[in-house]
């Protein structure tokens, strides 16, 4: 019979500024799997967009390869990738190529030489439907999930104006950032969340609105779920030990 819940034993820590939720949850997931560093140094190694704004789950998954761990994306980022990316016999990494020549966005293709070298160092790219079971069957192989998302449909905000992200429900913008999926109660339809924004860093959500808030990251490439591994002698040790 499947446990209707489960908590993972997910610890993160507050994000040092505005920009640094995607290397603090990857911090966390290292946490998770014994991997012991200071927070300052996945920030530091990771880096952050020529913007300044963040960066892309993409970058997170190339260093967890960098440093040893096997990573899979869920991508629903339609604006990166076609469907028909996702079947035997295609190089998706030939048609990002291919892509990058034929579209201008500086953001995406950046992305793209993201992409590009996740694909080089071993990186797995999947399209599966989003749903509960598939969430729930992550967590029961006691794989935390690190997602892109979009904050202001998950925390029902003001969307954010200028350099200083200041709400504006008129001039501003939808604003993206990462949380870790740590958990869920199956009865009561939530998601336990480990956020390094706000004064809380663990609290429980609807898993529909985690999930929808993960289709509408599309809006600031995320909408993304990104699943990080140990190696496998490591996982064999753990479930062994």
């Amino acid at each position: 019979m499947l446990r209707t819940s489960l908590r993972l034993p997910v610890k993160i820590l507050p994000q040092p500024d505005e920009t640094t939720c995607g290397p603090t949850c990857l911090h966390a997931i290292y946490n998770y799997w014994g991997k012991r560093e200071a927070l300052g140094e996945v920030i530091a190694r990771t880096g952050k967009l020529e913007s300044g704004s963040g960066t892309f789950a993409v970058f997170l998954a190339c260093d967890a390869l960098r440093n040893g761990f096997q990573t899979t994306i869920y991508t629903y980022n339609l604006m990166m990738f076609d469907p028909t990316w996702f079947v035997a016999g295609v190089d998706i990494a030939e048609r990002l190529r291919l892509q990058r020549e034929a579209k201008t966005d500086a953001r995406l293709r950046h992305a793209t030489e993201g992409y590009l070298e996740f694909l080089s160092l071993g990186g797995r790219l999947r399209l599966s439907d989003l749903s509960h079971q598939l969430i729930h069957g992550l967590l029961r192989r006691g794989l935390p999930v690190l997602t892109g998302l979009s904050s202001t449909y998950l925390y029902r905000t003001a969307r954010e104006h200028g350099p200083e992200d200041t709400p504006d429900d008129v001039r501003g913008f939808p604003a993206g950032h990462f949380v870790i999926m740590a958990g869920y109660d199956s009865d009561k339809h939530t998601v336990l969340v480990a956020d390094p924004y706000g004064p809380s860093q663990e609290y429980w959500s609807n898993i529909d609105r985690v999930l929808g808030a993960v289709l509408l990251g599309i809006v600031t490439h995320d909408a993304n779920l990104l699943v990080i591994h140990p190696p496998r002698q490591q996982a064999t040790a753990s479930a062994t030990g």
